[in-house]
């Protein structure tokens, strides 16, 4: 069938394709769906059909999201935070996912990063070493606070 023809149908496939690679967020594939030249309320009534169906579910993908942010990249909840707003998550989804990491969470991912950095760098000058370790934390989100406490646990 010709897209022309069936613009819901050529905005559904346009949107199935963008789903094969990850999961994505509304706010991604509408954009996407805009981008591709989709009419808005073609592109929301496609999104609406896919979230009944299941495969679009914002909450579903900002958990996934930020364990996975968490648990390859080392993210504060800070920097989760942020990206699931520019992926245009819902405020109160955000804040649902970022009640879900703790404290010591955050402090576990900025020890274990800081640990992973400091290993190859330990015969360096201690200035060196502070700084290097201070920029990657901070690069990833982590305040101040907890990098001065996870730098004197390391004893740097």
């Amino acid at each position: 069938m010709d897209e022309s023809s069936d613009p819901y149908s050529a905005a559904q496939t346009i949107a199935l394709i963008a789903l094969a690679p990850r999961a994505k967020s509304r706010g991604e594939l509408f954009a996407h769906l805009k981008k591709r030249g989709i009419a808005e309320d073609i592109a929301n009534a496609v999104l609406y059909r896919l979230q009944e169906q299941g495969l679009v579910n914002d909450e579903e993908f900002a958990r996934a999201w930020s364990e996975s942010r968490q648990r390859t990249k080392k993210l504060s909840k800070r920097m989760i935070m942020n990206e699931l707003r520019a992926k245009g998550i819902d405020g109160d989804i955000i804040e649902n996912v970022a009640c879900e990491i703790d404290e010591n969470r955050e402090h576990d991912l900025a020890l274990e990063l800081a640990s992973r950095k400091y290993r190859p760098i330990a015969h360096l000058d201690r200035d060196l070493i502070q700084r290097r370790i201070q920029g990657a934390l901070a690069r990833r989100g982590f305040s101040s606070g907890l990098i001065t406490s996870v730098m004197r646990e390391l004893g740097i």
